[in-house]
């Protein structure tokens, strides 16, 4: 039976990707761990991996393809013993075609690729058959896929999540789209069309109150209400063009790295509970033994085994005030708090369009040394857009400095799940008060932005104090 090759979800968050290359063309022989394709995402360009043998009987996607939605058919392999060229590439979405379906059989709606991120070779994605039901049996052949009628009304509509919410929002009757998904289903697609053909109908109003309810008496909208719900949603393309000279602006297309990171960052500021806390730390002594580590750094090929930054001293001083202050070591997951055992810290770096968020793992178990090869290594591979998705997921906390551009001090918004992240200003020399005189310091201000349903004020003050004693005292960060 032939096998579906799906495309697949490189991240949680993923919803669809880039057919960037075909690695293999149609009649060419596939054996477990053969490289298939190269899908781009918002994030980083993955390698798909084949984990059946067979010969790629049809390229459902063509390679240079955007915005494919995740589990659609890109490619179907043929098993040995049969014919390629009698494989009948699927509809978009959809399975392909069983050569002789039995009428009593039920449609089965394909199943999601199995994956392990980062299995195999780095950066490598490998893919369970589709045609076998969990207990290993043979799953009953899918009937042909045919074009689904409208729903009927008053009947259950197969949708996607992100059609049902695109469609809420402009109004649109689900009941007469057409879906070109999976066995009918209703995809991204299929409502845009509807809503940019301005074919379908309008979402039907509300039921009307039964007769014998109370009735009530018609408030109007205030006008200051409307705009604000207007400006809560976001201005239309059209509204915004409005108030500018016509060619007076370019316009820039938002590319998947933007776009997900518009989304989240809304997400994170429309969701969690933000609050900020502002603490100034003196870097003299950090500074001294920085300079003393990279005079001791042994020469390799006539270069420094390493070098130290100050980002360097923030990122381990950070991950030790989250074991000496355990409960901020935490993220919130829905209804219940995880708190983590090892201190998983982000960091973010600016790339251009956007910015990546690679974590260094059990960062307080790690030398500076160790920490600063790392980070150069996850920079460099983030500004090419070769990490792996385990690389920038996950973690507690993060660190965005801006301090090489003089920014003194700035409040940064958290990236979810993480419950708080430092940002961190420039190092400056300021006067300040010691022994009631006057003396010169090189300090700089750091603020932490907590998630308050899992960081009240008074623990991160105290994860503030803990790192503060940290980087004041970094003799502590080497034992």
């Amino acid at each position: 039976m032939p096998i579906n090759i799906l495309m697949p979800a490189l991240s949680p968050t993923m919803e669809k990707g880039n057919l960037a290359k075909w690695l293999k063309k149609e009649g060419d022989s596939v054996k477990s761990g053969d490289i298939l394709a190269e899908i781009e995402t918002d994030k980083a360009t993955m390698e798909v991996e084949a984990v059946d043998e067979g010969v790629l009987a049809k390229i459902v996607v063509p390679e240079g393809t955007a915005d494919v939605p995740v589990n659609d058919v890109i490619a179907v392999i043929a098993e040995e013993g049969e014919d390629p060229k009698s494989v009948q590439a699927p509809a978009s979405g959809g399975a392909p075609a069983a050569p002789e379906p039995k009428p009593e059989t039920e449609p089965v709606a394909p199943q999601a690729n199995t994956t392990t991120a980062g299995g195999g070779e780095a950066g490598h994605m490998s893919y369970a058959r589709v045609d076998e039901a969990p207990g290993g049996t043979p799953a009953p052949a899918p009937a042909p896929a045919s074009a689904p009628a409208a729903a009927p009304s008053g009947g259950r509509i197969f949708a996607s999540p992100l059609a049902k919410r695109i469609a809420k929002e402009g109004g649109l009757d689900l009941s007469g789209v057409q879906g070109s998904g999976p066995h009918g289903r209703i995809i991204e697609r299929d409502v845009k069309a509807a809503l940019a053909g301005g074919t379908a109908k309008a979402a039907p109003a509300a039921a009307a109150p039964a007769a014998d309810a109370m009735p009530q008496k018609a408030v109007p909208t205030p006008p200051a209400a409307t705009a604000g719900a207007t400006m809560a949603q976001g201005l239309k393309l059209d509204q915004v063009k409005a108030m500018f000279e016509k060619g007076s602006y370019e316009e820039v297309q938002l590319d998947g790295m933007r776009k997900t990171i518009a989304k989240r960052l809304l997400e994170s500021k429309q969701t969690i509970p933000h609050f900020y806390l502002t603490i100034d730390v003196e870097l003299d002594a950090a500074l001294a033994m920085r300079g003393q580590l990279n005079a001791a750094a042994p020469v390799k090929d006539g270069k420094p085994a390493y070098k130290l930054s100050v980002n360097d001293f923030v990122i381990k001083a950070l991950a030790l005030a989250l074991q000496r202050v355990p409960n901020a070591n935490a993220v919130w997951a829905e209804d219940r708090i995880l708190k983590l055992k090892h201190s998983d810290v982000g960091v973010a770096v600016a790339i251009e369009g956007g910015l990546f968020t690679p974590v260094i793992r059990k960062a307080e178990t790690k030398t500076l040394s160790a920490i600063s090869a790392e980070m150069k290594d996850l920079a460099g591979r983030a500004r090419n857009k070769r990490l792996k998705p385990e690389e920038y997921t996950g973690g507690t906390t993060a660190v965005s400095n801006l301090g090489m551009f003089g920014i003194r001090e700035f409040a940064a918004v958290i990236n979810p799940p993480h419950a708080s992240i430092l940002a961190v200003g420039a190092g400056q020399q300021r006067v300040v008060v010691k022994d009631n005189a006057p003396a010169v310091v090189q300090a700089m201000s750091v603020t932490l932005s907590c998630d308050h349903r899992v960081v009240d004020g008074a623990l991160g003050a105290e994860l503030l104090a803990a790192f503060k004693e940290l980087i004041e005292n970094p003799m502590g960060m080497l034992v």
